[in-house]
Order: C-alpha cells, then sequence, then structure tokens
C-alpha cells in the first residue's frame, strides 16, 4: 500500500482489478506445472495448491474461483471418489486431470461432472484449449450481471478546494430523487478518510460510518451496510467517512472493493467521493467504476493537477474508463483569462459539463444542510446540476 503524490512516480503501484483465479489441484508441480503459476491462462490467473491424490477439497474453497482443475488417479478408487463428490458440491467448473488416462476413464469422469480431462503432465495450450469455452461464458454472464445493476460513480478532484465534495452532495439529492421516480435507490460513499465532510455538508448526525463497515471485516453484507447508512430526506443514503482521521495507507483495495460492491447491489448506483491523493485502492476503485468525474476549475494550478491526473490513469493502462470533465464554478464569459478550447487542448479531454459559480448560494446550502432549491428555487447553478445528473443516468443507461 502507498499514498501517492500525483507529482511523484507512479511506477510502484498499480490497480488492483479483482478477477476469479482458476484453482490448480494437483500432487505435485511436475511438468510445466510449475511454470504455469504466476502466469495467465485463457484471461484467469493461477492458483497452484499441493494436495495428494486422496486429501479432501473444500467445496466453499471453490465459490469465488472460475474454474478448477483437480488431479484424479484412475488406480486410486478415493481419488475418483473425491471428484465425484466434488463436482456433486459445487456449481464451479471443474476440469480433471491425470496420467495417460483412457477413453473409458475420460468418459466416466466426464459423466461425473468434469467439464474436460486434460492430460499430465500438465501443458498450457491443452489447458488453455480446456479452459476458453469456460473463460467465454464466465465473460458473457459477468457481463450480463455487471449491467443489469451495481453502477459505480467515482468523482476524483484535480485538486483540493475545487467544490468536487460540495457538488457531489447537491447531485446526489437530485440523482436520488430522480431515481425513487423509478424504485431505485442510491448511495453516496464519503471515501475521504482523513478530510470527508459529505454527511455534515448534507446536514446530516451519523451514528454509523465506514470506519464500521471496516471494522465488520468478513462479517460485512448487505443488511449490516444499509444499516450503516444514514438516510437523507431526498433518498439519498449516505455511508459518512469516519469521525476520526484514518491513516490513508491502512485501508486496503479488497476492504474497499467489498464495501462499494455490496453498495452497489443494495442500491443500484453509487456515488463514490475519493481523497485527493492517491492510493492503491483509490485507483483500483476507479479501474471498478462505469463513470469516472474529474472535477476541475478553470486556473492554471487545477487544470495542471488534472492533467497529471488523467497522465497517471494513462500510465496505469485505464485510458478506456470513461472520464468525463467538470469544470466547477465556471466564471461568465468576460470573468474568464481561460476558453473551454484551452482545456480541450491541455487534458485531450472535451469539458462535457460545466458548473456555474454561484458560491453565495452553494455556501448557504452547505451552511445549513440542505439542497440549494431551499435556498434559491430557480438558479443557473441548479440548471447545470440537472444537466449533470441527466448526463450521468444517460452514461449508465438509466431510464429517466
Amino acid at each position: 500500500m502507498s499514498v501517492i503524490n500525483p507529482n511523484e512516480t507512479a511506477k510502484t503501484w498499480r490497480a488492483h482489478r479483482r478477477q476469479a483465479s482458476v484453482h490448480l489441484y494437483l500432487s505435485g508441480a511436475a511438468g510445466d506445472a510449475a511454470a504455469l503459476v504466476g502466469t495467465r491462462v485463457a484471461g484467469f490467473p493461477l492458483s497452484l495448491n499441493l494436495v495428494s491424490d486422496t486429501d479432501v477439497i473444500n467445496p466453499e474453497e471453490l465459490s469465488s474461483a472460475a474454474a478448477a482443475l483437480v488431479q484424479v488417479d484412475r488406480d486410486q478408487p478415493s481419488s475418483v471418489k473425491r471428484f465425484q463428490n466434488l463436482a456433486a458440491s459445487t456449481k464451479t467448473p471443474l476440469i480433471a486431470a491425470a496420467y495417460d488416462p483412457p477413453l473409458a476413464f475420460v468418459r466416466s469422469l466426464i459423466r461425473a461432472g468434469a467439464r474436460d480431462v486434460v492430460p499430465l503432465p500438465l501443458d498450457m495450450v491443452d489447458l488453455e484449449t480446456s479452459l476458453a469455452p469456460i473463460a467465454e461464458g464466465f465473460a458473457k454472464r459477468e457481463a450480463a450481471e455487471h449491467a443489469k445493476h451495481a453502477k459505480v460513480v467515482c468523482v476524483i478532484k484535480s485538486l483540493g478546494g475545487v467544490g468536487a465534495t460540495s457538488l457531489l452532495s447537491q447531485l446526489g439529492i437530485r440523482y436520488a430523487q430522480k431515481e425513487a421516480r423509478f424504485g431505485r435507490e442510491a448511495c453516496l460513499i464519503d471515501l475521504d478518510v482523513q478530510f470527508g465532510d459529505a454527511a455534515f455538508q448534507l446536514g446530516l448526525r451519523p451514528t454509523l460510518t465506514l470506519a464500521d463497515l471496516i471494522e465488520a471485516g468478513s462479517r460485512l453484507d448487505g443488511d449490516l451496510l444499509r444499516g450503516a447508512t444514514t438516510p437523507h430526506p431526498s433518498g439519498l443514503h449516505v455511508i459518512a467517512a469516519p469521525p476520526t482521521m484514518m491513516p490513508l495507507e491502512s485501508l486496503t483495495s479488497d476492504q474497499l472493493l467489498d464495501i462499494v460492491e455490496i453498495a452497489a447491489r443494495e442500491f443500484g448506483t453509487v456515488l463514490v467521493d475519493l481523497p485527493t491523493n492517491w492510493t492503491n485502492w483509490s485507483l483500483s476503485l476507479l479501474a471498478r467504476s462505469d463513470l469516472i468525474l474529474l472535477v476541475t476549475q478553470m486556473n492554471i494550478p487545477s487544470l495542471n493537477r488534472a492533467k497529471r491526473q488523467l497522465d497517471l490513469m494513462r500510465a496505469q493502462e485505464l485510458e478506456d474508463l470513461d472520464v468525463r470533465i467538470v469544470v466547477n464554478r465556471l466564471e461568465k464569459g468576460f470573468m474568464r483569462t481561460i476558453r473551454l478550447s484551452d482545456v480541450r487542448d491541455g487534458l485531450g479531454l472535451d469539458v462535457s459539463y460545466t458548473i456555474a459559480n454561484d458560491h453565495a448560494v452553494m455556501r448557504s446550502a452547505i451552511d445549513r444542510g440542505v439542497p440549494i432549491e431551499e435556498i434559491k428555487r430557480k438558479s443557473a447553478l441548479g440548471k447545470d446540476l440537472d444537466t449533470l445528473d441527466a448526463g450521468i443516468a444517460a452514461a449508465l443507461s438509466l431510464e429517466r
């Protein structure tokens, strides 16, 4: 784990992309098996487990695996029985592996539930061929499930003080209200674990926070997470930042990906407010995102840092992410010294959204913890937030 200064090199850290692995259960690392560990076959990472031919394999170990390859000794009935029992107790695709398997033995393993039978010692080409249809089916299911629900929108700041949290808080109110019309929910997670104050800006007094979810560890589930949210009158569910500062490096990618994934399953759309400083886990969350809003302002320091953020993502091979530039606190035309076209030239991306600079209205709403409409019913700021809300819904293919 490392905390990243955007002005420094990024060679020592990378995004943690979650992916199911293929578990290998072999009695020895003969042939090419040892060489396969640490490589990817059919797109899957491999996990080698050295066990005897008769050691019991717990089906629960396979629950998160893409597939499992299990060595079977045809001369040991207990080894064959182990494979039969495992096939009957797991939905994870199983591949049997055996030395010089005769055709009759191959057929018996297929009848027992094997997707395929490969010869030992393992050969990468054979394994690739065997895993290819599993990988194809896995990718289709994952894509369908991902499209069905679990939408994640991450908000990053070019630098501190650009007003991203205020913008996200007011956007969250609008977004939740409009989602409720279609029977859907939304959740805002404040992951700025040192300076986050989204709950405060929304006028909320949370009793449970992100810290409680972190402490829950493996006990975390949908019910516990939902119970840790603080509801806003708009229908927005808020997971507040911890009440006391937490070291950024004390959190892990696995912890936060778990929280965000469970929240997405529970609520549909999750709006994530990330800290200004980069960490491995914040980069991992970006890699998981369906949409990223990079909030900046029309000044040289903010745009320079925004460019560094984009360069960093490209360097980490995350250029396929859907990143939208949001210019906050935009001054009227005669007040501007930098044009929107200059931003496009400097960042290599068009400005997707602009938010009017109405400091008095936003400041009053924050101080009172209310929606901006309670301060001023109609405003340029409100109109721009509506445009941003509609853009997010369209990007996520949500009916509105």
